[in-house]
């Protein structure tokens, strides 16, 4: 019973946290984009900040009559979003957000990590055979082919932190993180891994991130100019909105991953252990809080990419990149 009341516990948690920071996420890039591009941005709903304006659309978009196609598998077609929020949702369980603030410390907890953000590939693919549309299922089967592509340097880069740290467990390499480098004023200083070799990984990382988020200048697999909404062009109501939310969680899904590979996740200089775990959160969120305006970042900024430069940019040069990537920081643990 203690058991099922703790999963309980945490999922309730989890959620919360998930869609408190998709809506938080959401305002976020509404202001910043606005202001990269000279405007004013959301100021009515919620007063002169706009603040409310997330909420107003996810209450627009619950009103809205949940439409399926004549043609379409319906059942494959209502569980398709579910599938892509809930693997994002998954991935939570084992980023830890201090020594003791982790869902459940798997001693393969990258590998989970990976294997189940995976399955929002199935999800996209369900969406985009399922709905009887010719542009849903091109907009599936460019997503499925950009999402395997920028896969493999994804994995790459994080079997390079893997090979540094010498854990594939979270809370393992934010330790491998903390070890102390040097001391100043009777300080210990610990240095994340993107300052001790991992800087090509980081970068080879956020590319692939960028583009399992379709997200300009990766957003082949929607790119409304040529199949109004891709995947997602026969989605409305509820479902859209899950579909919507699911992206949001994912950026801060993959923030979180990030920040806990490069940056030394909950750790923070100075803090000692025994403040870690009321300490590290707010780090935590500070880090996740960073790395998401980089994406939001890159948005407002690159143009689309055509999708041959987008295959050629995975196949051609991350993967081979990533690989002799691997080897010197092979070389580098076995020498030094």
């Amino acid at each position: 019973m203690n058991f099922w009341l703790e999963l309980i516990i945490k999922l309730v948690a989890i959620l919360g946290f998930v869609l408190t920071g998709a809506l938080v996420v959401i305002y976020a890039e509404l202001k910043a984009g606005s202001h990269m591009q000279g405007r004013i941005g959301p100021y009515y709903a919620g007063g002169r900040w706009g603040w409310a304006q997330p909420l107003a659309d996810g209450l627009k978009f619950l009103q809205k009559e949940d439409l399926s196609p004549i043609g379409a598998d319906r059942t494959v077609y209502g569980f398709a979003p579910y599938v892509v929020m809930m693997s994002t949702l998954a991935v939570f369980v084992v980023i830890p957000f201090g020594p003791d603030m982790v869902g459940r410390d798997l001693d393969l907890g990258i590998y989970f990590i990976l294997a189940i953000s995976s399955l929002s590939v199935l999800g996209i693919l369900m969406a985009g055979w399922s709905s009887a549309n010719k542009y849903s299922l091109m907009g599936g089967l460019r997503a499925a082919a950009q999402l395997i592509a920028y896969e493999l340097p994804l994995v790459l880069a994080a079997a390079a932190v893997v090979v540094q740290a010498g854990t594939m467990s979270m809370n393992g390499i934010v330790a491998a993180q903390s070890e102390t480098w040097f001391t100043v004023a009777g300080i210990d200083i610990a240095m994340p891994f993107l300052l001790k070799g991992q800087i090509i990984s980081f970068i080879i990382f956020m590319i692939a991130v960028v583009a399992e988020l379709s997200r300009i200048p990766f957003d082949m697999p929607i790119a409304e100019s040529e199949l109004t909404m891709g995947y997602l062009t026969e989605y409305s109501g509820i479902r859209f909105t899950m579909f919507f939310l699911g992206e949001y969680a994912s950026m801060i899904a993959f923030s979180a991953i990030a920040a806990t590979l490069f940056l030394g996740g909950y750790a923070a200089p100075g803090v000692p252990d025994n403040l870690a775990n009321l300490v590290g959160p707010g780090v935590m969120l500070l880090k996740i809080a960073l790395i998401v305006f980089v994406i939001i970042w890159i948005r407002w900024t690159w143009p689309r990419l055509r999708e041959d430069q987008l295959q050629r940019l995975a196949w051609f040069w991350l993967i081979p990149i990533a690989l002799a990537n691997i080897g010197v920081i092979a070389i580098f643990k076995v020498v030094f």
